[in-house]
């Protein structure tokens, strides 16, 4: 159930922030395995919600990854290595082409701080350069997600502590011989956070061509899950830009209620911490601070600030199973926070403030499969193979 909120009276229609470009898509598409994610159209949750339509775009499995991570991760970590290279990269075809023109910056690693997701696409994008990697996770991350990690050749380095106190560590790796690939930023690290949320683009730029293909409008409202507030900033980015034509839709945050920093932060109308420890079932939205690169974004463009409790979550999972949709814990809250908005206790008030009526088309986002296999059957009742 919801926890907490903060409703945002004055969200204009679009920001002046909101530049996002097809570049990272058209990167996206060079890589190996690249294929768009499905849009699915679920008419029986449009039907227990109480709307017109229910688009549900599954990233369980992006680029042979379980979670669509490896969008972000991918294009900041060629920016990245590009800049060492002071932007002198040949033209390339191929990854293996591409891997070859980084041969230069060798010895060197790849860094970061993850509950999971992000530490392992990071991780595999070195693998795939050639590189090394190093991945810190805080003390409490799922064993099964550390193997993950590990298994495409990362050291993982589990630190005593929070996923906020991981992402310090790991940035005192920065140096001549490792990047660090981190999807928060702090002072005077914030080009690679930023070419993070750019890279996730992708996903919103596949909705809009999909639905044209279709002939079908964009959503009147769009439940996005937030950590540091990358996802959600790119979403914004989107739907908020000067240059989109169509419905503008409501937006609503969702947060686990006992690392809701972003909600936080709005209250007091700063950027402010939520102290650990940050031990929600919804593991990689487990973060204490929202990202600064982040909060223009997220602090004005958004309708409906929400926490939610961890039972939520889970349920969720069930109901995304009912249609044959495996979700991680992580990525069931966007149809948790649906649920409970539009058919809990007070769905009458959230329908009205929000503009929900039964002909409204709902946008949900699963960001993840079942990362943590052994849990996902605990929940859900049967036993979910993630992508390798």
């Amino acid at each position: 159930m919801i926890t907490d909120y903060v409703y945002n009276a004055h969200v204009p229609a679009t920001l002046p922030a909101a530049r996002p470009t097809r570049e990272p898509l058209a990167f996206h598409q060079r890589l190996p395995g690249y294929a768009p994610t499905p849009l699915i159209d679920a008419p029986a949750l449009a039907a227990r919600l109480g709307v017109g339509q229910v688009l549900i775009k599954n990233e369980a499995e992006r680029i042979g990854m379980p979670a669509y991570k490896i969008l972000g991760a991918a294009w900041a970590t060629y920016h990245a290595l590009r800049e060492r290279l002071n932007g002198d990269l040949p033209a390339w075809n191929t990854l293996e082409e591409l891997a070859q023109h980084m041969q230069p910056l060798q010895p060197l690693t790849l860094a970061a701080a993850t509950d999971g997701n992000h530490g392992r696409a990071v991780a595999r994008v070195a693998r795939l350069l050639g590189l090394g990697a190093h991945i810190f996770v805080p003390t409490g991350t799922a064993a099964a997600r550390i193997a993950a990690i590990a298994s495409e050749g990362a050291q993982v380095t589990v630190v005593d502590g929070t996923y906020d106190e991981a992402v310090a560590r790991s940035a005192q790796e920065a140096g001549p011989h490792c990047a660090v690939i981190s999807d928060t930023a702090w002072e005077g690290y914030t080009d690679v956070p930023t070419r993070v949320i750019a890279g996730y683009s992708t996903i919103f730029w596949e909705i809009e061509d999909e639905l044209a293909r279709r002939a079908q409008p964009g959503p009147d409202l769009v439940l996005v899950q937030t950590g540091v507030g990358a996802l959600a900033a790119a979403v914004i980015g989107h739907y908020r830009r000067a240059d989109r034509t169509g419905p503008v839709p409501r937006i609503v945050n969702i947060e686990p209620y006992n690392a809701a920093c972003v909600l936080a932060s709005m209250k007091v109308g700063r950027i402010v911490e939520v102290p650990g420890p940050h031990n929600s079932v919804m593991a990689g939205l487990n973060c204490g601070l929202p990202s600064p690169v982040t909060w223009p974004l997220v602090s004005q463009g958004i309708d409906l600030y929400i926490a939610l409790d961890d039972a939520a979550a889970l349920q969720a999972m069930r109901d995304l199973a009912t249609i044959a949709i495996v979700a991680g814990e992580t990525g069931a809250v966007g149809m948790a926070g649906a649920t409970d908005l539009l058919t809990g206790p007070d769905a009458v008030c959230w329908r009205e403030l929000l503009g929900v009526t039964d002909q409204s088309r709902i946008l949900l986002i699963v960001t993840e499969g079942a990362t943590d296999p052994a849990n996902y059957a605990r929940v859900v009742g049967w036993s979910a193979v993630p992508a390798s």
